[in-house]
C-alpha cells in the first residue's frame, strides 16, 4: 500500500512540473491550460486503454495515469481562467475555451478507447 503512494505522488511531481514548465512556456495564458487539459485527456485515455489490455502494470497506472496525469491536467486553474473570461466580458473566448476543452477531449477519449 506505501508504494502505491508512493508511485503516485512521484508522478504527481513530474505531471506538476510540466504542468508548471507549460504555464510558463505560454506566458500563463489560457492555452496552457488548454493544452495541458486535451494533451493529458489524450494521454489518459491510451493509458488507461493499455491497463486494460493488461499491457501495463498496476504500477505504471498509479504512476502514469494516476499520478502523472492527475497532477498534469487541472480543472480548477481550467474553472477560474473560465471565470476571468467571463468578468474581463470575454463571452465568445470563454464558450469556445470551455466547448473546445470539453469537446476535443472528451471526442479524443471516445477514439483513444475505441480503438
Amino acid at each position: 500500500m506505501f508504494i502505491s503512494f508512493i508511485l503516485v505522488a512521484f508522478g504527481g511531481f513530474f505531471g506538476s512540473v510540466l504542468r508548471f514548465f507549460l504555464s510558463n512556456l505560454t506566458g500563463k495564458h489560457f492555452f496552457g491550460t488548454w493544452i495541458a487539459n486535451v494533451t493529458g485527456a489524450i494521454l489518459l485515455a491510451i493509458i488507461l486503454k493499455l491497463y486494460l489490455l493488461q499491457m501495463l502494470s498496476e504500477s505504471i497506472w498509479l504512476f502514469a495515469g494516476i499520478g502523472f496525469c492527475g497532477a498534469y491536467t487541472t480543472f480548477s486553474t481550467f474553472g477560474n481562467e473560465t471565470i476571468q473570461l467571463l468578468l474581463n466580458k470575454k463571452m465568445t473566448t470563454a464558450f469556445l475555451y470551455v466547448v473546445s476543452s470539453f469537446g476535443l477531449s472528451l471526442i479524443a477519449v471516445v477514439l483513444v478507447l475505441s480503438m
